[in-house]
């Protein structure tokens, strides 16, 4: 089987290419990534020189490059190409229009064009919006994102179903709950914890903390994700989920009990504009149709992505600087006097 991997450099994808090659050794996979800051060859470093494996520069939106690209015939393609952070979106919108919903749309015309036997959009929970405290979101249930990047994301959700019933494109969606663990971009909540507490540095916490949110381990994910590439129906979408709820306030409070540091270290900064209050996913679709379950616990799986990142500091602490740092300082203030 040959598979393009879009945006494979980044978090999740880097774990599904590494997975795919652990496991499926006839597996052939080309990775086109533009390598923006998120995008990290290091990330890939462990196979960058399999030969069943090939990495392409270069973007989504870049109708040429797609169309060549997929002349070489491949079985499928994997959509994991995004801008993805939340607070990023909020400040400057524009990127995640041009690559989560122009991107889409071209890679969903290549496709089309080439006879793709099978593409695989792989999308969030957050285009589902904001959920109360009870309940839990089904594949039925009504698009109401409310972030920019959970509107790109549901804009292209919109359009892969499009392109199946107007088309006949055999595409498949799928949306999971928040990721965590080896690899992941220090801006994400998980990572940005772990080494902030790792060198002494406040934990930045929106509001009041209470924000739930349903936490799956990217190994999982990716098992999902392979399960569904091999015998996922064509026009479905499938949610993936770890039904692990936590508070954001409780897993800062869990990564400060693994690394022996002082709750003071948890900093309330100002609420995230448009802050969802919980997400939870329905996953029965997946469990009863493809026998899918999630394997890690969260305890578990958190203690050694803690693990991960404290042995890994070299790839984190070069990341944490420059721009990133900038970054940083607009998005939660000045935490220079947070209690600590």
């Amino acid at each position: 089987m040959r598979i393009l991997v879009t945006g494979g450099a980044g978090f999740i994808g880097s774990n599904f290419i590494r997975h795919l090659l652990a496991t499926e050794p006839s597996c052939r996979v080309v990775n086109l990534d533009k390598l923006t800051y998120a995008g990290n060859l290091e990330n890939l470093a462990d196979v960058e020189r399999d030969p069943r494996y090939r990495f392409v520069k270069g973007s989504i939106c870049d109708a040429t490059l797609v169309d060549e690209l997929l002349k070489e015939e491949f079985d499928a393609l994997m959509n994991f190409a995004a801008e993805s952070h939340v607070d990023r979106s909020i400040q400057d919108a524009r990127a995640f229009v041009e690559t989560n919903v122009l991107g889409t749309q071209v890679i969903l015309e290549a496709c089309r064009r080439h006879r793709i036997p099978r593409m695989v959009q792989v999308s969030t929970d957050e285009v589902y919006g904001s959920l109360g405290p009870s309940g839990r979101f089904t594949e039925e249930s009504p698009l109401r994102p409310n972030s920019p990047y959970a509107a790109s994301k549901a804009a292209a959700d919109l359009l892969a179903a499009a392109y199946f019933r107007t088309y006949g494109l055999p595409v498949i969606v799928t949306r999971s709950s928040n990721n965590y663990g080896p690899h992941q971009f220090p801006e994400k909540v998980i990572p940005l914890f772990i080494t902030n507490a790792l060198v002494g540095e406040p934990l930045p916490l929106y509001g009041d903390g209470l924000y739930v949110r349903d936490w799956l381990h990217v190994q999982d994910h990716c098992e999902a994700l392979a399960l569904i590439l091999k015998n996922g129906v064509s026009g479905e979408i499938y949610n993936i989920g770890g039904n692990c709820e936590w508070a954001n306030i409780d897993v800062a409070r869990f990564i400060l009990r693994i690394l022996g540091k002082p709750d003071a270290l948890i900093a309330h900064v100002k609420d995230r504009l448009g802050h969802d209050r919980r997400y939870a996913l329905d996953t029965s679709k997946l469990e009863q149709a493809l026998g899918w379950s999630p394997r890690i616990p969260f305890e578990t799986g958190l203690t050694k992505t803690v693990g991960w990142y404290r042995g890994h500091m070299t790839w984190w602490t070069r990341i944490k600087e420059g721009a990133y740092r900038e970054y940083y300082q607009q998005t939660y203030g000045d935490l220079s006097h947070a209690s600590q």
